[in-house]
């Protein structure tokens, strides 16, 4: 009979430092998964607090608190929220892998100095998607669904009447017309929470398939009175739009946007500059006491012309200007939780025989490994015959 599988692998966890960050990269219920993948888990003295997570919270799920020295000292793998800065990465012992969103798209210079520390980086920002078995991995989507929900509430907290229509004996409140740009996880997410919360919802995605998804939720796509269906790409997929064709879309979505009291722009791409949704126009022809909530603001800029990270901008003609790139944070517990899993499985899925390794020819594999050289695993040994 075989023996259990003894845990060799070390997985530690630091207290998140950012200065707006409340998220933490494990939580007790993970340290009791990961237990059952061979995995025990480290993690720095209140790192969970913020997050709704005592230390005895862990102690009890069977992970260890320790200070950050430990966590360094014990581990062979570090999950992260936000990725490791450059004093811990020299801190990090060679070979040892850093998971989490490390913004390899755009910082190779990041990259190249984890690979010059001999650290093995798992960048989740590479996960393939489409890929049934990376969906439990895909830490993107999880924390945008968080960020959608918590955008409207940012939105309805700064607004200055009610999302619902209200009866009341002084008069009837009409409900807020909310206008949500961008339908991916975050925008579809809120759509469901504005029109949980009564109001009135408009959506606009530059693809066209976003339509059914917009309307499948109850609210409307924004019109704007263009036809670019002329001229079908190639084997009959959609060109891309013209210079004057993308010009003339973004004047018709500024000009729109004044008709709307909340506008809620969700298009955030990792690590890159995000697109350009509304522009100064837009936002001077919304009327005074209007509401933007920015979820993509950030140092490389915005979806919205003036927004700024964790900044509100109340423009001349009263407008409020939301940078609100840290959203998810504001739900640190829920998006925890996810994040976690998220994480977890992308460390158990690198987990084999007791020991970290990646197979060469797995295509998850090599998506996910963005720094360092990863043995593959050793093929298993044929019994002897007798």
């Amino acid at each position: 009979m075989a023996e259990d599988t003894q845990s060799t692998i070390t997985y530690g966890i630091f207290n998140e430092a950012g200065e707006h960050e409340s998220r933490v990269a494990l939580t007790p219920d993970i340290v009791k998964r990961l237990k059952r993948s061979a995995v025990d888990c480290v993690i720095e003295r209140n790192a969970g607090y913020a997050a709704g997570f005592s230390d005895d919270d862990y102690i009890k799920a069977g992970a260890r608190v320790v200070t950050k020295d430990e966590v360094i000292a014990q581990s062979q793998a570090f999950g992260f929220v936000e990725r490791p800065d450059d004093d811990l990465v020299a801190r990090l012992p060679k070979g040892s892998w850093v998971i989490g969103m490390l913004g390899s798209f755009t910082d190779q210079e990041y990259v190249d100095r984890l690979d010059k520390a001999g650290l093995v980086g798992v960048g989740i920002e590479k996960l393939p998607r489409q890929l049934s078995s990376a969906q439990s991995m895909d830490e993107m989507t999880s924390q945008n669904s968080v960020m959608g929900y918590k955008a409207v509430l940012k939105a309805a907290d700064a607004y200055g009447s009610f999302f619902p229509m209200m009866t009341t004996a002084a008069g009837t409140i009409r409900p807020a017309k909310v206008l949500i740009l961008g339908a991916g996880i975050a925008g579809l997410q809120a759509i469901g929470t504005a029109r949980r919360l009564g109001a009135v919802v408009t959506a606009y995605d530059v693809r066209p398939a976003a339509r059914g998804e917009v309307e499948s939720l109850g609210a409307k796509f924004l019109e704007l009175g263009l036809d670019f269906s002329k001229g079908q790409g190639e084997g009959g997929y959609a060109r891309q739009l013209t210079a004057e064709e993308q010009a003339a879309q973004q004047a018709a979505v500024d000009k729109k946007a004044a008709e709307f009291d909340v506008v809620i722009t969700t298009a955030k791409v990792p690590g890159r500059k995000p697109p350009m949704l509304l522009t100064k126009a837009g936002v001077d022809g919304l009327h005074r006491g209007a509401v933007i909530v920015d979820c993509a603001a950030s140092d490389l800029g915005g979806n919205v012309e003036g927004s700024k990270p964790n900044q509100t901008v109340v423009t001349d003609n009263g407008v409020q200007l939301i940078g609100a790139p840290d959203l998810a944070s504001g739900v640190a517990t829920t998006a925890s939780n996810l994040l976690a899993r998220n994480v977890a499985d992308v460390l158990a899925h690198f987990v084999n025989d007791g020991r970290l390794a990646m197979d060469l020819t797995e295509e998850l594999d090599n998506a996910l490994i963005v720094a360092g050289r990863v043995e593959a695993p050793a093929p298993a040994a044929e019994e002897e015959e007798k």
